[in-house]
């Protein structure tokens, strides 16, 4: 029988503190992090990802972090395959590795035995819808997934085309909707023994965090980051450039916003955005919630963490 990799998953919303948290668990378990954040993995996007710092890191190591330009594409089966590689290399030095993060696919595509690499491929149909987007823009593909596929607008947003023009394409070519894949293909992934927790907060303690979050960001230089992006080259019709944080100052630099709308929109839609992150992790039964606010400090949330993945991965 093959041994299973144990493997320790912390998600949770935007700003609900899981960077921290993970850090002071990985020095406890002798662990490394791998990021499951779909923004984190952009080089020079650091300030409007909340991107770790390398004294934040306290000398953890941390992969998919700048692995990429943000010109450069990366699906979810680019961040498997590579988290994959990155797990195993962990486990072989004889440390635990903690996965943490936000993006429900990505962390899916690990807990699961989701299999990309047999998906079906049409170059014909892509270009015709990339065509289709520059004659009709990114409304006129998204009405057509909303019409066969409305259950996958939950995990596509409206920019994401790359994403939009995938989902068309497996029907187009299958005759079945992209979202009775992701449903039929949720076996669990017998390579990895897995304590999956995920980190929670009373929402309106969340909500103001989030909203503090928003002004640290704009405090530390978000408004210089992105100009720096734009001269770089990196235009906004990017799907790194429509991340939250970048899309509404880039509103903002065009004169679309003036300074005090871009703030209000950052912030309604960073909410909004962690509102649909619980909502993903509340469909898996499988998790562990921890409520940070019913504990007096870090220290016991991090007690609770240590217990709870010692028994479920038995470790010694």
């Amino acid at each position: 029988m093959i041994e299973k990799i144990p493997i320790l998953i912390l998600a949770g919303p935007t700003a609900v503190g899981k960077t921290s948290t993970s850090i002071e668990v990985a020095k406890k378990l002798n662990g490394e992090i791998i990021s499951s954040d779909s923004m984190q993995i952009y080089k020079y996007m650091n300030i409007g990802t909340a991107k770790v710092t390398k004294e934040e890191m306290q000398d953890i190591k941390h992969y998919m972090i700048d692995e990429i330009y943000p010109d450069e594409k990366f699906s979810v089966s680019d961040f498997q395959e590579r988290a994959n590689f990155y797990i195993k290399d962990i486990y072989n030095r004889k440390k635990l590795p903690i996965v943490v993060g936000g993006t429900g696919l990505y962390i899916n595509s690990l807990i699961y035995d989701l299999d990309f690499t047999k998906a079906v491929s049409n170059k014909e149909f892509r270009k015709k819808c990339e065509n289709d987007i520059e004659k009709y823009g990114n409304e006129y593909l998204y009405e057509k997934l909303k019409l066969i596929d409305p259950d996958s607008l939950d995990r596509i947003h409206l920019n994401d085309t790359k994403r939009v023009i995938r989902a068309l394409e497996i029907y187009h070519e299958t005759g079945k909707p992209m979202s009775t894949y992701y449903k039929d293909f949720r076996k669990p992934n017998h390579l990895y023994k897995i304590a999956m927790i995920t980190l929670n907060i009373d929402r309106k303690e969340l909500y103001k965090r989030i909203d503090l979050r928003v002004d640290l960001m704009l405090e530390k230089g978000l408004i210089d980051e992105v100009k720096s992006l734009l001269k770089k080259g990196y235009n906004e019709t990017l799907t790194s450039m429509q991340g939250l944080g970048y899309k509404e100052i880039i509103k903002y630099l065009n004169n679309q916003y003036d300074y005090k709308e871009a703030v209000r929109v950052l912030k309604r839609d960073s909410r909004r955005f962690a509102k649909r992150q619980l909502t993903w992790f509340r469909r898996d039964k499988k998790i562990k919630w921890i409520n940070v606010d019913e504990f007096k400090t870090q220290q016991d949330i991090v007690d609770e963490i240590l217990n709870y993945t010692k028994k479920k991965l038995e470790l010694v």
